[in-house]
């Protein structure tokens, strides 16, 4: 048989080995090549086989087996990779700026790899460059052109030792000189050194520093952000005034250099105050076009929205190597069976159906919402670069707040739950460090606090949908918003009164269904908590009081199911649409059914509570449904990984490679580390016979 032409979609999709996953392929109910087509399109995947083919071909990307490398040389290793993905340039600057998909993409292939490596290339090209983009002006974008060919390094530094959630309440100041039309930016105490800063800790020279901002005869202005050079690129010693180093061992990520830094009366030219949201004159007058400074503070933070929108991508790309790993793993692992003759994979079992396929409906569920919100950030920043300052904007900026902010919890709980059930679902084989599962957890689980700890973020979307309806209380203003997430609001009380509509279990196949008990648990959850907060206040609790004492169980509720319903809602709409082509819209829609109802089934009580819910077979009937729908799915399972799949090579697993060779692969991957076979270098201490006694304490 001739092989494919160059360039076809045979070639680019070449058929998988075959091998012990066969059986499953063969029973799919679909062509994992054409839904890979239909989610990705061929542009895209031509340019992700771009980079995974260069990085599997570069000496400097082999994986190696064997010792753990020390934190400095993981270090040095991964400086030298974010160096050669700067030499490929698989993205040019003005493709940064204008293809936010391939930069996302671009960011998801690379963390596919190695999250150490994905974030130093993030943190450096696009958080510190997108921030100088976002929130300066045209004199500071030198910057940019100069981080694109790393004449200088580049970091973000906005957290201190004692304030990170807390950002108003940061403490590095940068008072105003005219004398020299100079700032002087400068730590009162180590409490106030920026840390966590990733790259500060030993490469980067440049640093988007936060601090709060005074000029001569006026209160402070609040937290502006600024250009400060920390470190001479030359020779990567520290500037003077600037102490700069890196906080030592984390949990995972230690290529990545997370540092910290203090500032002792540092001068940076005025022309360094990054100043799209206000500036200073000459003289060291304070202006800006923004007449309400809530407004602009959160302008001037807007990066952080952007940040978790990116988080959220890379939870996803998390979960989708785990539920990859785990479900080849079952597909090939045979244990028991109905004689003691046969055994049967682990996959056919219910249990493990049940523990596994909602995570990979989950995969495609918050995939699709981490794109589509994705692109909803992206028409808020080009309004931001506009000087767009319309109510929509505003409404605009308030609503992608709340939905990144609850989003980053959810994925990356999510995520984190999915990754330890894919580590037990594989038995010790998944506990061994080869198989990747114990990496992806480590790096994982860093995502529930950067950014902002997921609590307290839930705070935040809790908050906008309160703020909503006392705006509908108090001067009868509509539910609508630029993305219409809570436009579904306006109807709150028709939704109420609503009870669950399905009398069978087959009912709930639709998604539809788990979607309309999402609204009423919604508005539900909206009125429980707007009533304890008004029962609060009522007694006399101060407003801060009053939303401390309304978190747990109403308000943080009221933000996952907010959060929830929408990543439903997406989904939904997007898997019914009448672009999907037929012969994949049977599974795309069992997937939308089972992450719909698997999400909604922890809120059952809530729903009996509140009357949604009555008698023991509406409960019944979801639980029936999920675990149906998990039955539908398994024989469509191997193929649904294999279209979220990543090449051998990126997936790093010998339990989870597409030829399903489970023993040979473990077994051989085994064989290949170093000193295996070897005698133990510590072997004449076991000669050494204990002298039983002679340490005995004496009373």
């Amino acid at each position: 048989m001739a092989p494919p032409a160059e360039g076809s979609v045979d070639a680019l999709l070449p058929d998988l080995p075959s091998g012990p996953l066969q059986a499953y392929r063969a029973r799919a109910s679909f062509s994992w090549k054409e839904l890979l087509l239909f989610l990705e399109g061929e542009d895209m995947l031509r340019f992700k086989q771009n980079i995974f083919s260069a990085l599997e071909k570069d000496p400097l990307f082999a994986r190696s087996r064997g010792a753990d490398m020390s934190v400095e040389k993981y270090q040095e290793l991964n400086f030298l990779r974010c160096k050669r993905v700067f030499e490929y340039d698989f993205l040019s600057l003005e493709e940064t700026l204008r293809a936010p998909l391939k930069v996302r993409a671009l960011i998801c292939c690379l963390g596919a790899y190695d999250w150490s490596l994905a974030s130093k290339y993030f943190l450096h090209s696009l958080n510190f460059s997108s921030a100088i983009y976002n929130s300066g002006t045209q004199r500071h974008f030198k910057y940019i052109q100069k981080a694109f060919t790393m004449e200088i390094f580049g970091c973000y530094a906005l957290t201190e030792v004692s304030h990170g959630s807390n950002a108003k309440a940061i403490r590095t100041t940068a008072h105003y000189d005219p004398a020299s039309q100079e700032f002087v930016i400068h730590s009162p105490d180590f409490e106030a050194s920026k840390f966590w800063v990733g790259n500060m800790g030993k490469t980067a020279t440049h640093a988007v520093v936060f601090a709060q901002l005074y000029v001569p005869g006026a209160p402070c202005q609040g937290l502006h952000s600024f250009i400060v050079q920390i470190r001479d690129p030359k020779t990567l010693l520290p500037m003077p005034g600037v102490m700069v180093g890196d906080i030592g061992k984390k949990l995972g990520l230690n290529g990545l250099d997370n540092g910290f830094a203090m500032f002792h009366q540092v001068r940076i030219p005025r022309q360094n105050l990054l100043n799209r949201t206000g500036d200073v004159t000459p003289e060291g007058a304070y202006v800006t076009a923004y007449k309400d400074t809530r407004q602009r503070f959160r302008t001037s933070l807007g990066s952080l929205s952007s940040g978790r929108v990116t988080i959220i991508g890379m939870s996803v790309v998390n979960l989708k190597l785990a539920v990859c790993i785990a479900v080849r793993f079952s597909a090939t692992r045979r244990q028991f069976g109905p004689t003691d003759k046969e055994e049967i994979p682990v996959l056919e079992y219910q249990m493990q159906q049940w523990r596994l396929l909602p995570y990979l409906a989950a995969a495609y569920a918050l995939d699709h919402f981490s794109k589509s919100l994705y692109l909803d950030m992206v028409e808020l920043q080009q309004g931001l670069l506009q000087n767009d300052q319309s109510i929509r904007q505003a409404e605009l900026r308030r609503e992608i707040h709340a939905l990144s902010s609850a989003g980053k919890a959810l994925a990356s709980w999510t995520v984190q739950h999915g990754i330890q059930e894919c580590r037990e679902a594989c038995g010790g084989h998944g506990y061994l460090a080869m198989n990747r599962l114990g990496d992806l957890r480590d790096n994982n689980d860093p995502n529930c606090t950067y950014e902002g700890d997921n609590n307290v973020l839930l705070q935040q979307t809790s908050g906008y949908l309160l703020d909503a309806l006392e705006r509908r209380v108090q001067d009868g203003a509509r539910f609508e918003s630029p993305l219409k997430t809570v436009d579904f609001l306006e109807a709150s009380p028709v939704i109420l009164a609503q009870r669950f509509p399905a009398s069978s279990v087959k009912d709930c196949f639709d998604s539809s269904v788990a979607l309309a008990a999402y609204k009423w648990l919604v508005c539900y959850l909206l009125h429980e908590s707007y009533q304890k907060l008004k029962e609060e206040k009522n007694s006399g609790s101060s407003n801060f009081e009053a939303r401390n004492n309304s978190q747990v169980y109403r308000c943080r509720s009221l933000a996952l199911a907010f959060l929830e319903l929408t990543v439903v809602q997406r989904f939904h709409d997007y898997t019914h649409q009448p672009g999907v082509p037929p012969p994949l819209q049977a599974v795309l829609q069992r997937l939308s059914a089972l992450y719909a109802l698997w999400s909604l089934s922890p809120h059952v009580a809530l729903l009996y509570r509140g009357g949604y819910f009555s008698g023991e077979q509406a409960g019944k009937m979801v639980e029936n449904a999920i675990l149906d729908l998990c039955s539908q799915l398994r024989d469509d399972a191997v193929a649904l990984v294999d279209v979220i799949a990543l090449p051998d090579f990126v997936l790093d697993s010998p339990i989870g490679r597409a030829d399903g060779e489970l023993y040979k692969n473990l077994w051989g991957s085994v064989l290949q580390n170093s000193e295996v076979l070897e005698r133990a270098s510590w072997w004449p201490e076991f000669t050494k016979k204990p002298v039983i006694g002679s340490l005995k304490p004496k009373l």
